[in-house]
């Protein structure tokens, strides 16, 4: 109950700030594992990016990144792009795939609006010490894989008559 309640409440601290910037928090994540720190400047109160960032993804990389559907991707795209702040493009090793890349919009947006952002979640994990955040951060880990694995469809057993007609077939 205690991780669930704390999840809602991070959650809906990070959505206010949000909503100021008036985007949803499944397209904000969209605009996180595009974005390159490397390549980009925040200033003083920017932070690494979290996920290991690397730039431009194909759709089917980034929805299993946010663990959405394909489908569910595609649609943050589709209004991400429509906003202007990503674009597709052929991808550059495979012409049948596309990559999806931030736009100088993107950019500048995430410029403005990510130092609060860290600011909110650095005051928030602030009542942690180093050691309780590390501690944190591998119990939520192996909560995550754990759950993951639990949330995969099932690979279906045959069972019953006709369960081995395949081999049964003269």
């Amino acid at each position: 109950m205690h991780l669930l309640r704390a999840g809602d409440e991070v959650f809906a601290v990070s959505e206010r700030n949000l909503s100021d910037h008036n985007i949803s928090q499944g397209r904000f994540s969209v605009l996180l594992l595009l974005w390159n720190p490397a390549q980009r400047r925040l200033g003083a109160a920017g932070s690494p990016a979290p996920c290991g960032n690397t730039g431009p993804r194909t759709p089917a990389e980034l929805a299993d990144a946010a663990g959405v559907t394909r489908a569910t991707m595609t649609g943050l795209i589709d209004t991400l792009e429509r906003d202007g702040l990503v674009r597709r493009e052929p991808d550059p090793d495979d012409r049948r795939m596309m990559s999806v890349r931030l736009t100088p919009k993107a950019e500048i947006f995430l410029a403005d609006m990510l130092p609060a952002h860290f600011q909110i979640m650095a005051r928030i994990m602030a009542a942690l010490s180093e050691s309780e955040r590390k501690t944190l951060v591998r119990l939520l880990t192996k909560i995550t894989q754990t759950a993951s694995e639990l949330s995969a469809p099932a690979t279906p057993v045959a069972t019953g008559i006709g369960a081995n007609a395949a081999v049964a077939k003269f």
